[in-house]
């Protein structure tokens, strides 16, 4: 695939995405949704539709293809390290408030879809299978980080400090890890839905994107962008040029290369994920600063993205 392909086929994915958030922002200005309407969509969205989405993408994923162990734990143990430090960073650099959401933005990329289209895109299905196994990892490692960090600087009517008590419930309730549990024994044991169920699970599951985005545009605040730009810009540059070159060079120092560390450079540089707007929501505010880190770096993928697989294909690792 050429440098041209790889861009056009970046910006296939990149572009539709940012337009829904414009459709969502042109909705809202021309009051045809309102914030009752954003309310009930993200819901629906954290609590049926995203885990129907990652339940069916789980089962569908082919676990008989080559199986990397190192790879698997490469992946969580570099965004475990990602996560600490935005953490860092957040507490020198970030309003308290702001810290949950800003850890978040900054760590926490949509792998499980633009990651995935993208490995698809440049390695067929050999770049499918490799970036389904990634995904379980993906969607456990991210939830269950981002509801620590939300609920750790999630603010409290009695001033008192961190309730862990309510952290674990969090994680134990979360809709999305709970969707990943059910579907891995099913998955592990090739077993299928009868085709009536899968069907209208995949349409049940087609409303979360376009959903999501159209929520993300209606809350996407260029008045709060402008008194939170330095949060915004700092969260974005983390996500889409930090994270990805550091994890990228400790995963070719650790022995990667080819189709596998190529799919750990798109999964590590992918945007802010949709969800992590959903569960902002769900978690109790926060949602108009992801939204704004969502839509920069959604914006800066077709850049990012590229340059990135350029350099590596230049270097002759990929």
């Amino acid at each position: 695939m050429s440098l041209l392909d790889i861009f056009l086929a970046t910006l296939n994915i990149t572009l539709p995405v940012f337009a829904m958030v414009f459709i969502g922002i042109g909705l809202k200005r021309l009051k045809w949704i309102d914030q009752t309407f954003v309310n009930t969509a993200s819901r629906l969205v954290f609590r049926g539709t995203l885990p129907t989405l990652i339940f069916l993408s789980l089962l569908d994923a082919d676990l008989d293809t080559t199986f990397n162990p190192w790879l698997l734990g490469f992946f969580a143990l570099a965004t475990l390290a990602s996560f600490l430090a935005c953490w860092g960073w957040a507490i020198l650099r970030v309003q308290r408030p702001l810290r949950g959401i800003y850890i978040q933005g900054a760590f926490r990329g949509n792998a499980g879809i633009v990651g995935l289209a993208l490995a698809a895109g440049m390695y067929g299905n050999e770049g499918l299978s490799t970036g389904g196994l990634l995904l379980g990892v993906v969607i456990l490692s991210y939830n269950v980080l981002s509801v620590i960090a939300l609920a750790t600087y999630q603010e409290r009517q009695d001033g008192t400090g961190v309730d862990w008590a309510s952290i674990f419930r969090h994680i134990l309730h979360n809709p999305l890890i709970l969707s990943v549990l059910a579907a891995i024994p099913l998955a592990i044991l090739d077993i299928d839905l009868p085709k009536w169920l899968q069907t209208s699970g995949h349409y049940f599951a087609s409303l979360t994107l376009p959903l999501a985005l159209i929520c993300i545009g209606a809350t996407l605040s260029t008045r709060a962008l402008r008194q939170g730009y330095r949060t915004t810009f700092s969260a974005s540059i983390a996500k889409m040029v930090v994270i990805p070159a550091v994890a990228t060079w400790l995963a070719w120092a650790c022995g990667f290369e080819g189709r596998e560390l190529g799919v750990l450079f798109l999964f590590f540089a992918s945007p802010t994920a949709a969800a992590a707007f959903v569960m902002a929501k769900a978690m109790g505010g926060g949602e108009t600063l992801t939204a704004n880190i969502i839509a920069l770096t959604t914006l800066m993928a077709s850049i990012t993205v590229t340059a990135g697989v350029f350099v590596l294909r230049v270097s002759g690792l990929i």
